[in-house]
C-alpha cells in the first residue's frame, strides 16, 4: 500500500492565487519549501516507499501537488479536470503518466475531478468525496474505470456569517475546508486477507448521511479524528504504508491512536508547503 508513488519538486510553488481556504497570504520561501519536500521525501524512502521524481511544471503554483493529477490503478490513470489555476497542469500529468506507461483515461467533458486528492483506494473500495473539487458523476466514471467498490461522500461546505455557502472567488466553485476528501479521511491499511482494514476520519467534516454512511461501513476499523486537527492540524493528509505512517507534526491526538495501533509514525514540520492549502498526502500520488 502506497510502497510507489510519485513526487515532483517545489521550484515553482506558489500561493499567487487563494483557490481554497487555507491559501496562506504570507510570502512562500521557496528556499525553505524546496528544503521541506525533500526531507518528506527522504522520509518516505526511508520507510521503504519507492519514489518517482518528475520536475515540477514551469508556471504551475500547485505543481508540487502531485496527488491531484490524476487516480492510478494498475496501468491505468484517469485524469484529473482541475480548478482553471492548476489546468495547466494536466497536459504536463498526461506526459509523465504516458510516460510511466499508464494508460491515461480521461473524465468526459465539463466534469470535475481532483484526481487521488478526492478519491482514496482502501483494497477494493474507494472513498470519494464530491461537491467541490470533483463531481460525482466524475468519480463514479474513474471507480468504474478502474474496477472499484464506490464509496460516496460529502464533506460539509464552508459557510459565511449568513448561513450561505461561500464561493472561492479564485475557482468560482463551492469551498470547504475539506475541499478534498483527503483532509476529512486517510486510509491507514487496506483490508486483506479477511482482516478489517484501518482508516482514520473526521465525522464532523461530513454531511450526516455521508457520516451514518462511514459508521456503518464494516470493512475497516476506524480511528476518529477531531474537527480541531482535521481543520488547523491536516490531520489526515497523511501517507501510510501500512506499517510506517508520515504525517502532520499538529494532530498529536491522532499521532498517538496510531502508535497505539502499533505504527511507526513519522511528522515532518511543512509550514511552507502548507500555505498553498495541502499537505503531506498531496505531495504524493500513488502509482501502484
Amino acid at each position: 500500500m502506497n510502497t510507489y508513488v510519485l513526487m515532483s519538486d517545489a521550484k515553482n510553488f506558489s500561493n499567487d492565487q487563494p483557490i481554497n481556504p487555507y491559501y496562506n497570504k504570507e510570502s512562500i520561501n521557496c528556499d525553505v519549501a524546496i528544503i521541506e519536500h525533500l526531507t518528506l521525501r527522504g522520509l518516505l524512502e526511508q520507510s521503504g516507499i519507492d519514489v518517482i521524481s518528475a520536475p515540477s511544471p514551469t508556471g504551475c503554483q500547485d505543481g508540487v501537488y502531485t496527488a491531484n493529477w490524476a487516480l492510478v490503478r494498475g496501468d491505468k490513470a484517469v485524469l484529473s479536470s482541475l480548478p482553471n489555476a492548476r489546468q495547466s497542469e494536466s497536459a504536463y500529468a498526461e506526459k509523465v503518466l504516458t510516460h510511466l506507461g499508464k494508460e491515461v483515461i480521461h473524465v468526459p467533458d465539463g466534469l470535475k475531478f481532483s484526481g487521488q486528492g478526492d478519491a482514496l483506494a482502501c483494497g477494493d473500495y474507494l472513498f470519494c468525496g464530491s461537491g467541490y473539487r470533483s463531481d460525482a458523476a466524475a468519480q463514479k466514471f474513474a471507480a468504474e474505470a478502474l474496477r472499484y467498490k464506490l464509496i460516496q461522500l460529502q464533506t460539509v461546505p464552508q459557510i459565511d456569517n449568513n448561513g450561505k455557502i461561500i464561493i472561492n472567488s479564485a475557482s468560482g466553485w463551492p469551498d470547504s475546508f475539506f475541499y478534498d476528501i483527503d483532509l476529512a479521511l486517510a486510509i491507514i491499511k487496506a483490508p486483506i486477507d479477511g482482516q478489517k482494514g484501518l482508516i482514520a476520519y473526521c465525522p464532523d467534516a461530513f454531511t450526516t448521511a455521508s457520516r451514518e454512511l462511514l459508521e456503518s461501513f464494516d470493512a475497516v476499523d476506524k480511528i476518529i479524528v477531531s474537527i480541531d486537527e482535521a481543520q488547523k492540524g491536516f490531520a489526515t493528509n497523511l501517507i501510510s504504508s501500512g506499517e510506517t505512517v508520515i504525517m502532520s507534526a499538529h494532530a498529536p491526538e491522532l499521532t498517538n491512536e496510531l502508535r497505539n495501533h502499533g505504527l511507526t509514525v513519522i511528522t515532518p514540520e511543512i509550514a511552507e508547503l502548507a500555505k498553498g492549502g495541502g499537505y503531506i498526502r498531496c505531495m504524493t500520488l500513488t502509482l501502484n
